[in-house]
């Protein structure tokens, strides 16, 4: 714990400064806000002073300059006014656009990083990074940074008329001031590791929430609905004990700062008493309206800190997200539409932590235009293998080639423009049929290419039915649609795209037979100029594959077409006998 909370201490001016550094592309309306604050600021040692004039003019009994002082005051207050806008409104234009690109770069930076990452992270702390954490760095840079700058210029602004006017007796301050500093030193380190404490349990909260609502049908189904409750009561209950422990740190903070301010006050007004016995009625009450008029501001100070500790280890997360390393994209090569013919020459990947590889020595080709079936149990290693082929994963050894050039050699974006995949666990969005299949182009998808996809694909049948036809909201997730519905509408997607390289994993699993037929025929179509590799545990839809490959523990234990490994009696006809036997054949 010691070790980390060294390495965060270590690393928050640097976090600062780097938080600051968004700051430069708006340093005008930041010098405009500072100016603002700087007259704002300037009007306490000037009330101050206007005091000392009223007072020595009345113990003077000269009045010629008594009707100047209410306009001096107006002066101020409108001055104060204008100093307040001017310095409120231009840091909100800077902290708004701080915390919009911040937001952003988090965002932009999420579509860059590699698969492996995602599988790392669970998405309750990725989703809370960027809307509660964010939400942190924009109280830290609003409210708080608009305090810090404002009370600290009226801090220094009554601190500077204390001193010219007796800086003797200004020292006093000095005495209280290590005290202070000290202080502010442990609250401020106790208030980040609490506040990181908090943003955790945020993310364990909302990751929480997210399975329930994703998975609620499995949570009532199996009875989990008491479980539930009890690990979100339990995040719940860690939160809120960091969040206490919080309150009781800035609570104490404040008094604390009172009392030691208090005492520094009292001294200074029993000095001033014995000292200051030269001075005039109007110096006296206005160097010791000056000196109370002080703590205000320190107090307000310390307030703030807390707020900007929070921002700054808000802010410490995300700089941690944004320097992640996106996925590599050392390639060069690209082209408009590649043939489609792949090599697979000794492939072995190793995830990180693992024992064993997942794949080993896999070695296969596929030529342009034909179909190669991946079946093996689960885990042999089917899923990891074709997600190699759009670079998910990076494999460690050996080389697999696209058109003859291997696929690191290729830009990252151009090698995907050639792959289309279907899985078995869809992803649609909360969006139109037609936005859904025409995905990544939108706006500029031509309306009958989409039509012709969904035909393809045999999705028109129910899409003609729904209200809005390919303009209908399908929910999230596709809520509003069965299982065969959106794997079609996940194929049209795939046949819109039109790549020539088509990985289909598990993708008619959720069909029933009718369906199952329709986009069986659909498919032999498609494929005909298409490079397809096929996972899948329906014999349908593997047995006119050009060539099966059998996988077991990561390798490739048997290949050949579906006929002649069935006679082969080998493991794959052993795995047909236990999953292929009671399957019809179409």
């Amino acid at each position: 714990m010691k070790k980390t909370e060294a390495k965060a201490g270590k690393s928050i001016p640097q976090t600062y400064r780097r938080l600051m550094g968004y700051v430069v592309p708006y340093w005008r309306l930041f010098v405009v806000s500072i100016i603002g604050f700087g007259i704002y600021a300037a009007t306490q040692p000037l009330f101050a002073a206007l005091i000392k004039h009223i007072i020595d003019s009345l113990q003077t009994g000269s009045r010629d300059e008594a009707v100047y002082f209410p306009l001096m005051l107006v002066g101020l207050i409108i001055c104060r006014g204008i100093g307040g806008f001017l310095g409120n409104y231009f840091l909100s234009r800077v902290s708004c656009n701080i915390v919009h690109t911040l937001r952003c770069e988090i965002f932009n930076h999420y579509t860059l990083l590699p698969t492996v990452y995602f599988d790392r992270h669970n998405s309750g702390y990725m989703i809370s990074r960027i809307t509660h954490n964010v939400g942190e760095v924009t109280r830290a840079t609003t409210d708080s940074l608009r305090t810090i700058i404002r009370e600290g210029l009226t801090a220094i602004g009554l601190l500077a008329y204390l001193v010219y006017t007796d800086w003797l007796l200004s020292l006093v301050f000095l005495v209280v001031a290590p005290v202070i500093m000290v202080l502010v030193k442990y609250v401020s380190k106790r208030l980040r590791s609490l506040s990181k404490n908090i943003q955790e349990s945020v993310g364990d909260m909302t990751h929480i929430t997210s399975e329930l609502v994703n998975g609620h049908r499995i949570v009532r189904s199996f009875g989990g609905e008491e479980y539930e409750r009890r690990r979100f009561q339990q995040s719940s209950a860690f939160n809120r004990k960091q969040s206490l422990k919080l309150a009781i740190t800035v609570a104490l903070q404040t008094p604390l700062m009172q009392i030691i301010l208090s005492f520094a006050l009292g001294g200074l007004m029993y000095l001033a008493l014995i000292i200051m016995k030269q001075a005039t009625a109007g110096e006296f009450v206005a160097y010791l309206t000056a000196a109370f008029l002080l703590p205000r501001p320190i107090r307000q100070l310390s307030d703030a800190n807390g707020e900007i500790q929070r921002g700054l280890a808000a802010a410490e997360t995300l700089f941690e997200v944004m320097d992640e390393p996106a996925e590599k994209d050392e390639g060069s090569y690209s082209v408009e539409r590649c043939e489609g013919r792949l090599d697979f020459k000794e492939v072995e990947i190793r995830y990180a932590r693992a024992e064993e590889p997942a794949i080993k020595d896999i070695s296969f080709t596929v030529q342009a235009g034909r179909c190669v079936a991946l079946v093996g149990s689960s885990g042999a290693g089917k899923s990891t293998l074709v997600n190699l082929i759009p670079r998910f994963y990076e494999y460690q050894k050996g080389q697999i080639l696209l058109d003859g050039v291997e696929i690191k050699d290729y830009r990252l974006a151009n090698l995907r423009k050639q792959i289309a995949m279907v899985t078995q666990n869809i992803t649609l969005f909360n969006d139109t049929v037609a936005n859904n299949i025409a995905y990544g182009v939108l706006g500029d998808a031509p309306r009958d290419k989409i039509i012709r996809a969904a035909q393809d694909a045999y999705a028109m049948e129910f899409i003609e039915k729904m209200p809005d036809g390919l303009d209908t909201e399908i929910g999230e997730h596709g809520i509003n649609l069965s299982g065969g519905q959106r794997q079609r509408i996940a194929l049209a997607r795939a046949l819109f795209k039109d790549a020539p390289v088509l990985i289909l994993d598990e993708a008619t699993s959720a069909l029933d037979t009718a369906s199952e037929r329709y986009i069986q025929a659909a498919l032999e179509k498609v494929m005909e100029n298409r490079t397809t590799i096929v996972i899948a545990h329906r014999l349908s839809t593997i047995e006119r594959a050009d060539e099966i490959l059998v996988m077991e523990g990561g390798r490739i234990v048997e290949r050949g077409r579906h006929r002649e490994l069935i006679d082969g009696e080998g493991p794959y006809a052993r795995l047909y006998k236990m999953q292929f036997a009671d399957v019809q054949q179409v």
